[in-house]
């Protein structure tokens, strides 16, 4: 079986790239069982300062890949332990003691989208593109974004993202505050990596600290709404309309 995330140590920085370009790194259990792991042995690895999280091929994730549907829905116990897990990787990545960037090129959507704006920095490539299906199938967003992106970016902006569902470019992304920068997408890995080591240089007790006051202060209700989205999400996908809906995509 091919791996679907590759992990690879350069000295203070770790990479993790989704790897299933055929699928366009979509997510299936392989790949979300792969990246907990990964996302697990850089935080026990006390050389990792920094984790980058990119995608191989031609896009950084599609989201939730709807041809495991069947087997995610396959009963109440299967779609709460695959919406579990899916919200495993927000808190590994928001609780980590590293700083976790999201090189994002291609196509971000859904779930993965959900775990860029985990990221403490977001890094989009110009050709990026970027939206959240959820509500048009009848589903519910996760990764605490009801909460996150509703405190980044105001209620109303975060309303239009999420039942709107429409498609953006990479400069709305920047108007809204879910990209930090845009680079061509040749220079997207150079930059991460640039941005990587200066971080990397800086204390590490320092810059844990920060980033958990930062996102403890901030997003003081993300238990709480993480915890709603759990249960909204476990609803959508075991109703027969989202389940319909998504076949037919």
């Amino acid at each position: 079986m091919t791996t679907a995330v590759i992990s690879s140590d350069d000295g203070a920085l770790t990479w993790i790239r989704l790897n299933r370009p055929e699928r366009l790194n979509a997510m299936n259990r392989q790949l979300v069982d792969e990246l907990a792991e990964a996302l697990a042995r850089a935080e026990a690895n006390e050389a990792t300062r920094v984790i980058i999280l990119h995608g191989e091929g031609r896009a950084f994730c599609s989201g939730d890949d709807l041809k495991d549907l069947d087997a995610q829905t396959a009963s109440d116990g299967a779609t709460q332990a695959w919406v579990d897990a899916i919200q495993d990787i927000t808190l590994r990545i928001m609780q980590s003691s590293k700083i976790v960037i999201a090189a994002v090129h291609g196509w971000c959507v859904g779930g993965a989208l959900e775990w860029a704006v985990n990221c403490d920095f977001r890094l989009f490539a110009e050709n990026a593109r970027w939206f959240f299906p959820e509500v048009s199938y009848g589903l519910f967003v996760t990764g605490g974004v009801t909460a996150l992106l509703t405190k980044q970016v105001g209620p109303q902006i975060a309303k239009e993202l999420m039942i709107l569902g429409e498609r953006h470019d990479a400069a709305k992304a920047v108007e809204v505050g879910i990209a930090w920068k845009l680079f061509p997408e040749a220079a997207l890995l150079d930059e991460a990596r640039k941005l990587a080591l200066v971080i990397a240089e800086r204390p590490a007790s320092a810059v844990s600290d920060i980033k958990h006051a930062i996102n403890e202060g901030f997003h003081s209700s993300l238990a709480d709404a993480m915890a709603l989205e759990t249960r909204a999400t476990v609803r959508g996908f075991l109703s027969a309309e989202a389940q319909a809906r998504a076949k037919q995509f």
